[in-house]
This record gives C-alpha cells, sequence and structure tokens, in this order.
C-alpha cells in the first residue's frame, strides 16, 4: 500500500474511531498507561466484584477523560493538548466522584434534585455531548440534543407526539442520579462485554492470529486466481468473527488481496465492493460481532450464547452470498486457473499457529461449560496470551523479558501485551461516549413514551399490516443508519420500532435482529459507507461506484431478515431464539426454512448478476430475482411458486450450457 492509499485509509479508520491525537515521548508514555490502567481495571471487574453504580460511573469517567485527553476540540488543535482539555478532563473525574461519593441518598432524591445535583448534572450532560462531538460529529450530537429538547418541550407539540413536557431538575435527576440514563443499558454493556471484547479484539490483532487467518485462507483455497474471490470471503470470514469490526477486516484484507484482484480481472470497483462485502459481514459474524449485539442480549434479558445462536445462521446465509456472487464472477469474466503464489503450505501454517484457533471457538465453548459472557471472554483473552508464548513470534510477552533484568520495565512497556491493553481502552472511547449519548436517548423515551407512540403511527400508517410495517421499520433503520453508527442506530430504533413489530406478534428477539441486520446493512449506504470507502481507497477505486458494487454482492441476503419476522416459521432462520427453545424444537421446520433461505439466495445472486451458468436473458433473470423474493417469503405457496420459477430457469441454463459446452462456436 502507497503513502497516499495508507494516508486515504487511514482517514477513515479516523472517521470510524474518531481522530485522536499522535502524542509522542513522555505524553504519549503517560497515555499509554493511563490506558493501560482502564483496561486492567475492567478485566478486574471481570473476576471480581465491583458494585454495579461504581462500574458504570468509572467506566464513564475514564471514557470522558481519556477522550478529552485524546481526542481535539479542533482539528487545529491536533497534537496539542490545550487548557480547556484538562479543565473538561477535570470536570468529568469531579461529576463522576460527586456521584460515587453521593452514595445511595443522591440516588433517592433524584426525583427532587438539589441545585448543587443540577449543576453537576448539567455539566456532565455537556460534557457527554461535547466528547460525542469529538469522537462522533455533528449528526449524533444533533439526534442526542434533539431527544432532550423533545424532552423538555414535547408539550408544546401536537398530538399523538404531545407529552406533559419536563422541567430540568426533574430531567437532570434521571439522567444523571439514576441507572436509567446516562448509566444505563447502554453503558452496562460498554462497560462489560463491549470493552472486553475490544480488549479480546485487540489481543489477537497483536499475536498476529488475524495474519495467520488470512494466510490460512489463501493458503487453504489452493492459490488458484480463480479462487481469489471466495479467499477473501474466507478470510474475512475467519479475521472478521473474532474482530467485529467492518472497516478493519476491510482494511487487513483488502492489503493483502487487493493486487491479487487486479491480476485475476477484477476491476477496482468491483475489487473493493467484494472487499467491503466481506469485511461488513465481521458486524454479524460469531463470536465477537458488532457492538450493538451486546446490547441486543441486554435489552432482551438473554444470554449472549443466545445472540451467537441466533447470528448463526443469517451469517452462513450472509457469507453463502458472498461466495455465490464470487463463483457467478469467474464464469461471467472467464476467470483462467492461473496460479499465483501461495503463502505457505496448509498444513505447515497450522502446524505452526494451531493455537490461533482457539480464538474462534473459545468463548462459545467457556460460556457452553457454564460461564457468563463476561467471564468467558476474560478466560478467552488469558487463554490467547498463554498460548501466544507457544512461539516468539506471537508471544504477547518477549521471551527475553527479564534478561538483562535491568532493562525489564522499557522491555515491558513496548510489549505487545501493553500495546494490546492500551489499545483495547482507545478501542471503546468512541463506542463508550456512543453508549452513554443513547443513554440520554433511551432515558428520553422510557420518560415520554415515545416508543408506543412512535409504533403505533407506525402502525396506523401500515393499516395493521405486518409486510408495510416490516417495510417502514426496514427504511426508518436503515435512514437512521444513513447518519450515525451502527451502535447508535441499533439503540434508537430498538427503542422507537421494535414495539411496532412486536404489537404486530412478531418475537422480541426476531424483531430486535432485524433492526440489528439492517442497522448493519446501512453501513454499506454514504455518507457512513467507510467500509466501501477504505475500499475504493486501497484498490484505487471510484468510492461511490465501490458503494454500489459493495451493494451488489451483499443484496441476495438483503431480504433474509424478511424471512425471520413475516411469519413464526421464519424464527427457525434464528434457531428459535434461544438454546431451551431450541432443545425442544422439531427440526425439519428449521432445515426446511433454511433450505429455502439457501436456495432464495442463490436464485437473487444469479438474477442480479445478470448470469448463472451462462448468460442470463431477460425473462431467465427476472424469474430468478422474483424467485428469489418468494423463497425470502415464509409461506408454503410462496415456496412452491420460487422452487418451480428457479427450477424452469435452471433447466434452460443447464439445456444452454450443454450446447455451449458441446458447440464452443
Amino acid at each position: 500500500m502507497d503513502e497516499q492509499t495508507q494516508k486515504e485509509v487511514d482517514s477513515l479508520i479516523r472517521q470510524e474511531e474518531g481522530d485522536s491525537h499522535e502524542f509522542k515521548g513522555i505524553f504519549a508514555i503517560l497515555f499509554t498507561l493511563a490506558a493501560v490502567g482502564m483496561s486492567l481495571f475492567h478485566l478486574y471487574a471481570a473476576y471480581s466484584i465491583v458494585p454495579t453504580i461504581t462500574l458504570r460511573v468509572l467506566h464513564v469517567g475514564m471514557v470522558l477523560s481519556l477522550v478529552f485527553l485524546s481526542f481535539p476540540f479542533l482539528p487545529n488543535f491536533k497534537n496539542r493538548i490545550m487548557i480547556w482539555d484538562v479543565v473538561f478532563t477535570l470536570l468529568a473525574i469531579a461529576c463522576s466522584l460527586y456521584i460515587l461519593l453521593g452514595g445511595d441518598d443522591l440516588q433517592d432524591r433524584n426525583t427532587n434534585p438539589t441545585s448543587t445535583d443540577v449543576w453537576f448534572g448539567v455539566i456532565f450532560i455537556l460534557l457527554v455531548i461535547e466528547a460525542l462531538r469529538r469522537t462522533n460529529g455533528w449528526i449524533l450530537v444533533c439526534v442526542t440534543t434533539a431527544f432532550l429538547l423533545y424532552a423538555l418541550f414535547g408539550n408544546y407539540l401536537p398530538a399523538p407526539w404531545t407529552h406533559k413536557g419536563y422541567e430540568i431538575p426533574r430531567l437532570i435527576g434521571f439522567m444523571y442520579m439514576t441507572l436509567e440514563g446516562i448509566f444505563g443499558t447502554a453503558i452496562d454493556v460498554s462497560a462489560t462485554l463491549i470493552i472486553l471484547f475490544t480488549i479480546f479484539g485487540a489481543f489477537l490483532q497483536y499475536t498476529n492470529a488475524g495474519k495467520f487467518f488470512i494466510d490460512f485462507a489463501f493458503s487453504a483455497m489452493g492459490g488458484k486466481s480463480s479462487s481469489v474471490g471466495k479467499t477473501i470471503v474466507l478470510a474475512s470470514f475467519l479475521m472478521g468473527g473474532p474482530s467485529g469490526s467492518g472497516v478493519a477486516t476491510t482494511v487487513t484484507v483488502g492489503s493483502v488481496a487487493a493486487p491479487l484482484l487486479e491480476k485475476v480481472g477484477y476491476d477496482r470497483n468491483a475489487a473493493g465492493g467484494l472487499l467491503a462485502a466481506g469485511g461488513l459481514g465481521a458486524i454479524i459474524s460469531p463470536p465477537v460481532l458488532g457492538a450493538a449485539a451486546f446490547l441486543i442480549a441486554d435489552f432482551l434479558k438473554i444470554s449472549y450464547l443466545d445472540v451467537l445462536l441466533m447470528a448463526t445462521i443469517p451469517t452462513l446465509l450472509f457469507y453463502l452470498g458472498l461466495f455465490v456472487m464470487v463463483e457467478i464472477d469467474v464464469r461471467k469474466y472467464s476467470m483462467k486457473d492461473t496460479h499465483f503464489d501461495a503463502i505457505e503450505n496448509t498444513w505447515s501454517l497450522v502446524k505452526k499457529y494451531w493455537y490461533h484457533f482457539f480464538s474462534l471457538i473459545s468463548i462459545v465453548v467457556f460460556m457452553l461449560i457454564g460461564f457468563s459472557p463476561v467471564l468467558s471472554v476474560f478466560w478467552a483473552t488469558v487463554l490467547s496470551a498463554v498460548t501466544s508464548m507457544i512461539r516468539s513470534d506471537t508471544a504477547i510477552l518477549p521471551w527475553d523479558l527479564l534478561s538483562p533484568p535491568q532493562s525489564f520495565f522499557k522491555k515491558l512497556y513496548s510489549s505487545r501485551l501493553t500495546q494490546a491493553l492500551a489499545n483495547g481502552s482507545k478501542g471503546i472511547l468512541s463506542i463508550g461516549v456512543t453508549c452513554a449519548s443513547a443513554g440520554l436517548i433511551v432515558g428520553t423515551v422510557t420518560l415520554t413514551g415515545l416508543g408506543l407512540k412512535f409504533s403505533s403511527i407506525i402502525i396506523d400508517m401500515a393499516h395493521g399490516s405486518l409486510l408495510l410495517t416490516t417495510i417502514y421499520t426496514a427504511l426508518i433503520v436503515w435512514i437512521v443508519g444513513l447518519a450515525v453508527p451502527v451502535t447508535a442506530s441499533y439503540i434508537i430504533c430498538a427503542v422507537i420500532t421494535a414495539p411496532a413489530l412486536i404489537n404486530l406478534g412478531v418475537p422480541a428477539f426476531a424483531a430486535h435482529m432485524f433492526i440489528f441486520y439492517y442497522a448493519v446493512l446501512s453501513e454499506v449506504s454514504p455518507p457512513t459507507a467507510l467500509s466501501p470507502f477504505a475500499a475504493a481507497a486501497i484498490c484505487k477505486g471510484n468510492p461511490y461506484k465501490t458503494t454500489l458494487q459493495s451493494w451488489k454482492y451483499v443484496a441476495p441476503a438483503i431480504l433474509v431478515p424478511f424471512m425471520f419476522v413475516l411469519d413464526q416459521s421464519g424464527t427457525a432462520l434464528l434457531l428459535m431464539g434461544s438454546i431451551p427453545n431450541l432443545m425442544k424444537a422439531d427440526w425439519l421446520p428449521i432445515v426446511w426454512t433454511s433450505f429455502t433461505a439457501v436456495i432464495g439466495i442463490i436464485a437473487l445472486a444469479g438474477g442480479l448478476q445478470d448470469w448463472f451458468l451462462v448468460k442470463t436473458n431477460f425473462i431467465e433473470r427476472w424469474v430468478l430475482i422474483i424467485s428469489g423474493v418468494l423463497l425470502a417469503y415464509p409461506a408454503s405457496w410462496a415456496d412452491l411458486a420460487g422452487f418451480v420459477g428457479f427450477g424452469v430457469v435452471l433447466l434452460t441454463q443447464y439445456t444452454r450450457n450443454k450446447k455451449t459446452t458441446l458447440n464452443p462456436s
């Protein structure tokens, strides 16, 4: 990757994670140590017992402090800590200590706070909004502010949006002095699961697990140019599962694979589109998924293992769609089986780095044993650190750490362990602030009853139709997702649109997975299309054309969420929502629904590519598209019609392909 491309990619990564300072010298050392301390505290809290209010308040206090010290007030002040940054940091600490020192008395007077309570609360909310601006930009600030204004002045709005309105002391008491506002569900998840998974991902990065998964995928696919597309899909799946980051997966895989895609015949935009689509799958792939997945578990009061279970088949269907699309690419563009140099022999790679596979299964295994999700990721992190020591090139600590003893602290500071711990905390900053602001949004919805109002409006607009309500919900999630990240998009839509689906009989877990899935898919739509934009920078393509190509590759899977909300039988794709339900379930509907989804995705892929065994004609193309849509609709008549349409096209394609093979001229 040349220097200019690296700058473009770094810029896009900063858009996702925030444009932080790049300190050197003493400031870099102090900030690294502070970040390491934050990670160690949360690892301690995972293993030991820390009171809920203490954990949440300290988490927000540490997040705000590190944000003000690491993100500039304005770009002009990049790499400089200004006096106001220090003031904001001290205020964040003071407001956090005020809650902790106030104890139960402070929480008990939340409905009638003192003037001091109100002042501290106002300052704290303003600090959250300022931190949100620094890390996520103005759009999410405006959204959060709009919700707060709605809480304050809703009494001036016309029906059905009106409510009694809340005065500032009552609003501050709820948002700042209880576990319902800023310190609510979203921050609870951020302070436990999300930061621990971020630390876990950092450990995998610094022990070279990601590099191993990419090397393994390229080696396992045999080094054929016609397999490059499938290699990228496999590498994205292996890399994305533990990382949970779409942009990181896109950039990591793309830096290796982009030249190969160009070599075998992909144009720049198509190559970027495939890389971005593969990276996007990371957000819905077990065992980590995106940060919003942890919120699903908390919203529904279910185990995170149940969320992993629900994500399994949709993830497989997503990557199946990509596999079919790239297989059609091979036929469509007549890619030859010219070999490229494989990284290393597959068996040789596995023999050297077999222990990295533990990162894919360890969390799930620990949860199956009976550990809580928090303890599971804690021990998975410990396991990744211990197994990394098997080889010196992956060791989290240098083998010669104690030799000579006088360089112990210097080696420890520069070790992969220190960097992983520091980056684990740095990686949570933007998400942590988003979760704090989400607490303000959720708090407003809870206080004002906006969720029920909004759901009744949607149902009225759809005239009680589940199909129309589902389409409206998807559009709302999509529109919200255009402006804000996946985590914020899911939280906002979960509280204002999920009730509409649930009121029409959709199981709560299916409604929340539907919203999560579409929040993820909105990541391939400008202006938040960071993965396609990063892929375009790597492949030297046009960002918007690359985004359209990303759409082409993910389109076959776009109808999957409709399957698990339009009919009760569709929940089979979510494996009935939980392990107890799965244990009691009849497996025939699960197998049948999954099978129809597979055939539907294959049909849609052929129709959208305008190619199946051979190039499709106009009628074949539309029959494939319609058949794919019908197979995605959970009804017997739709399945029958879809299978008939697909079968007819398959027969005509087979006949024409056979004639072409016998008479190539």
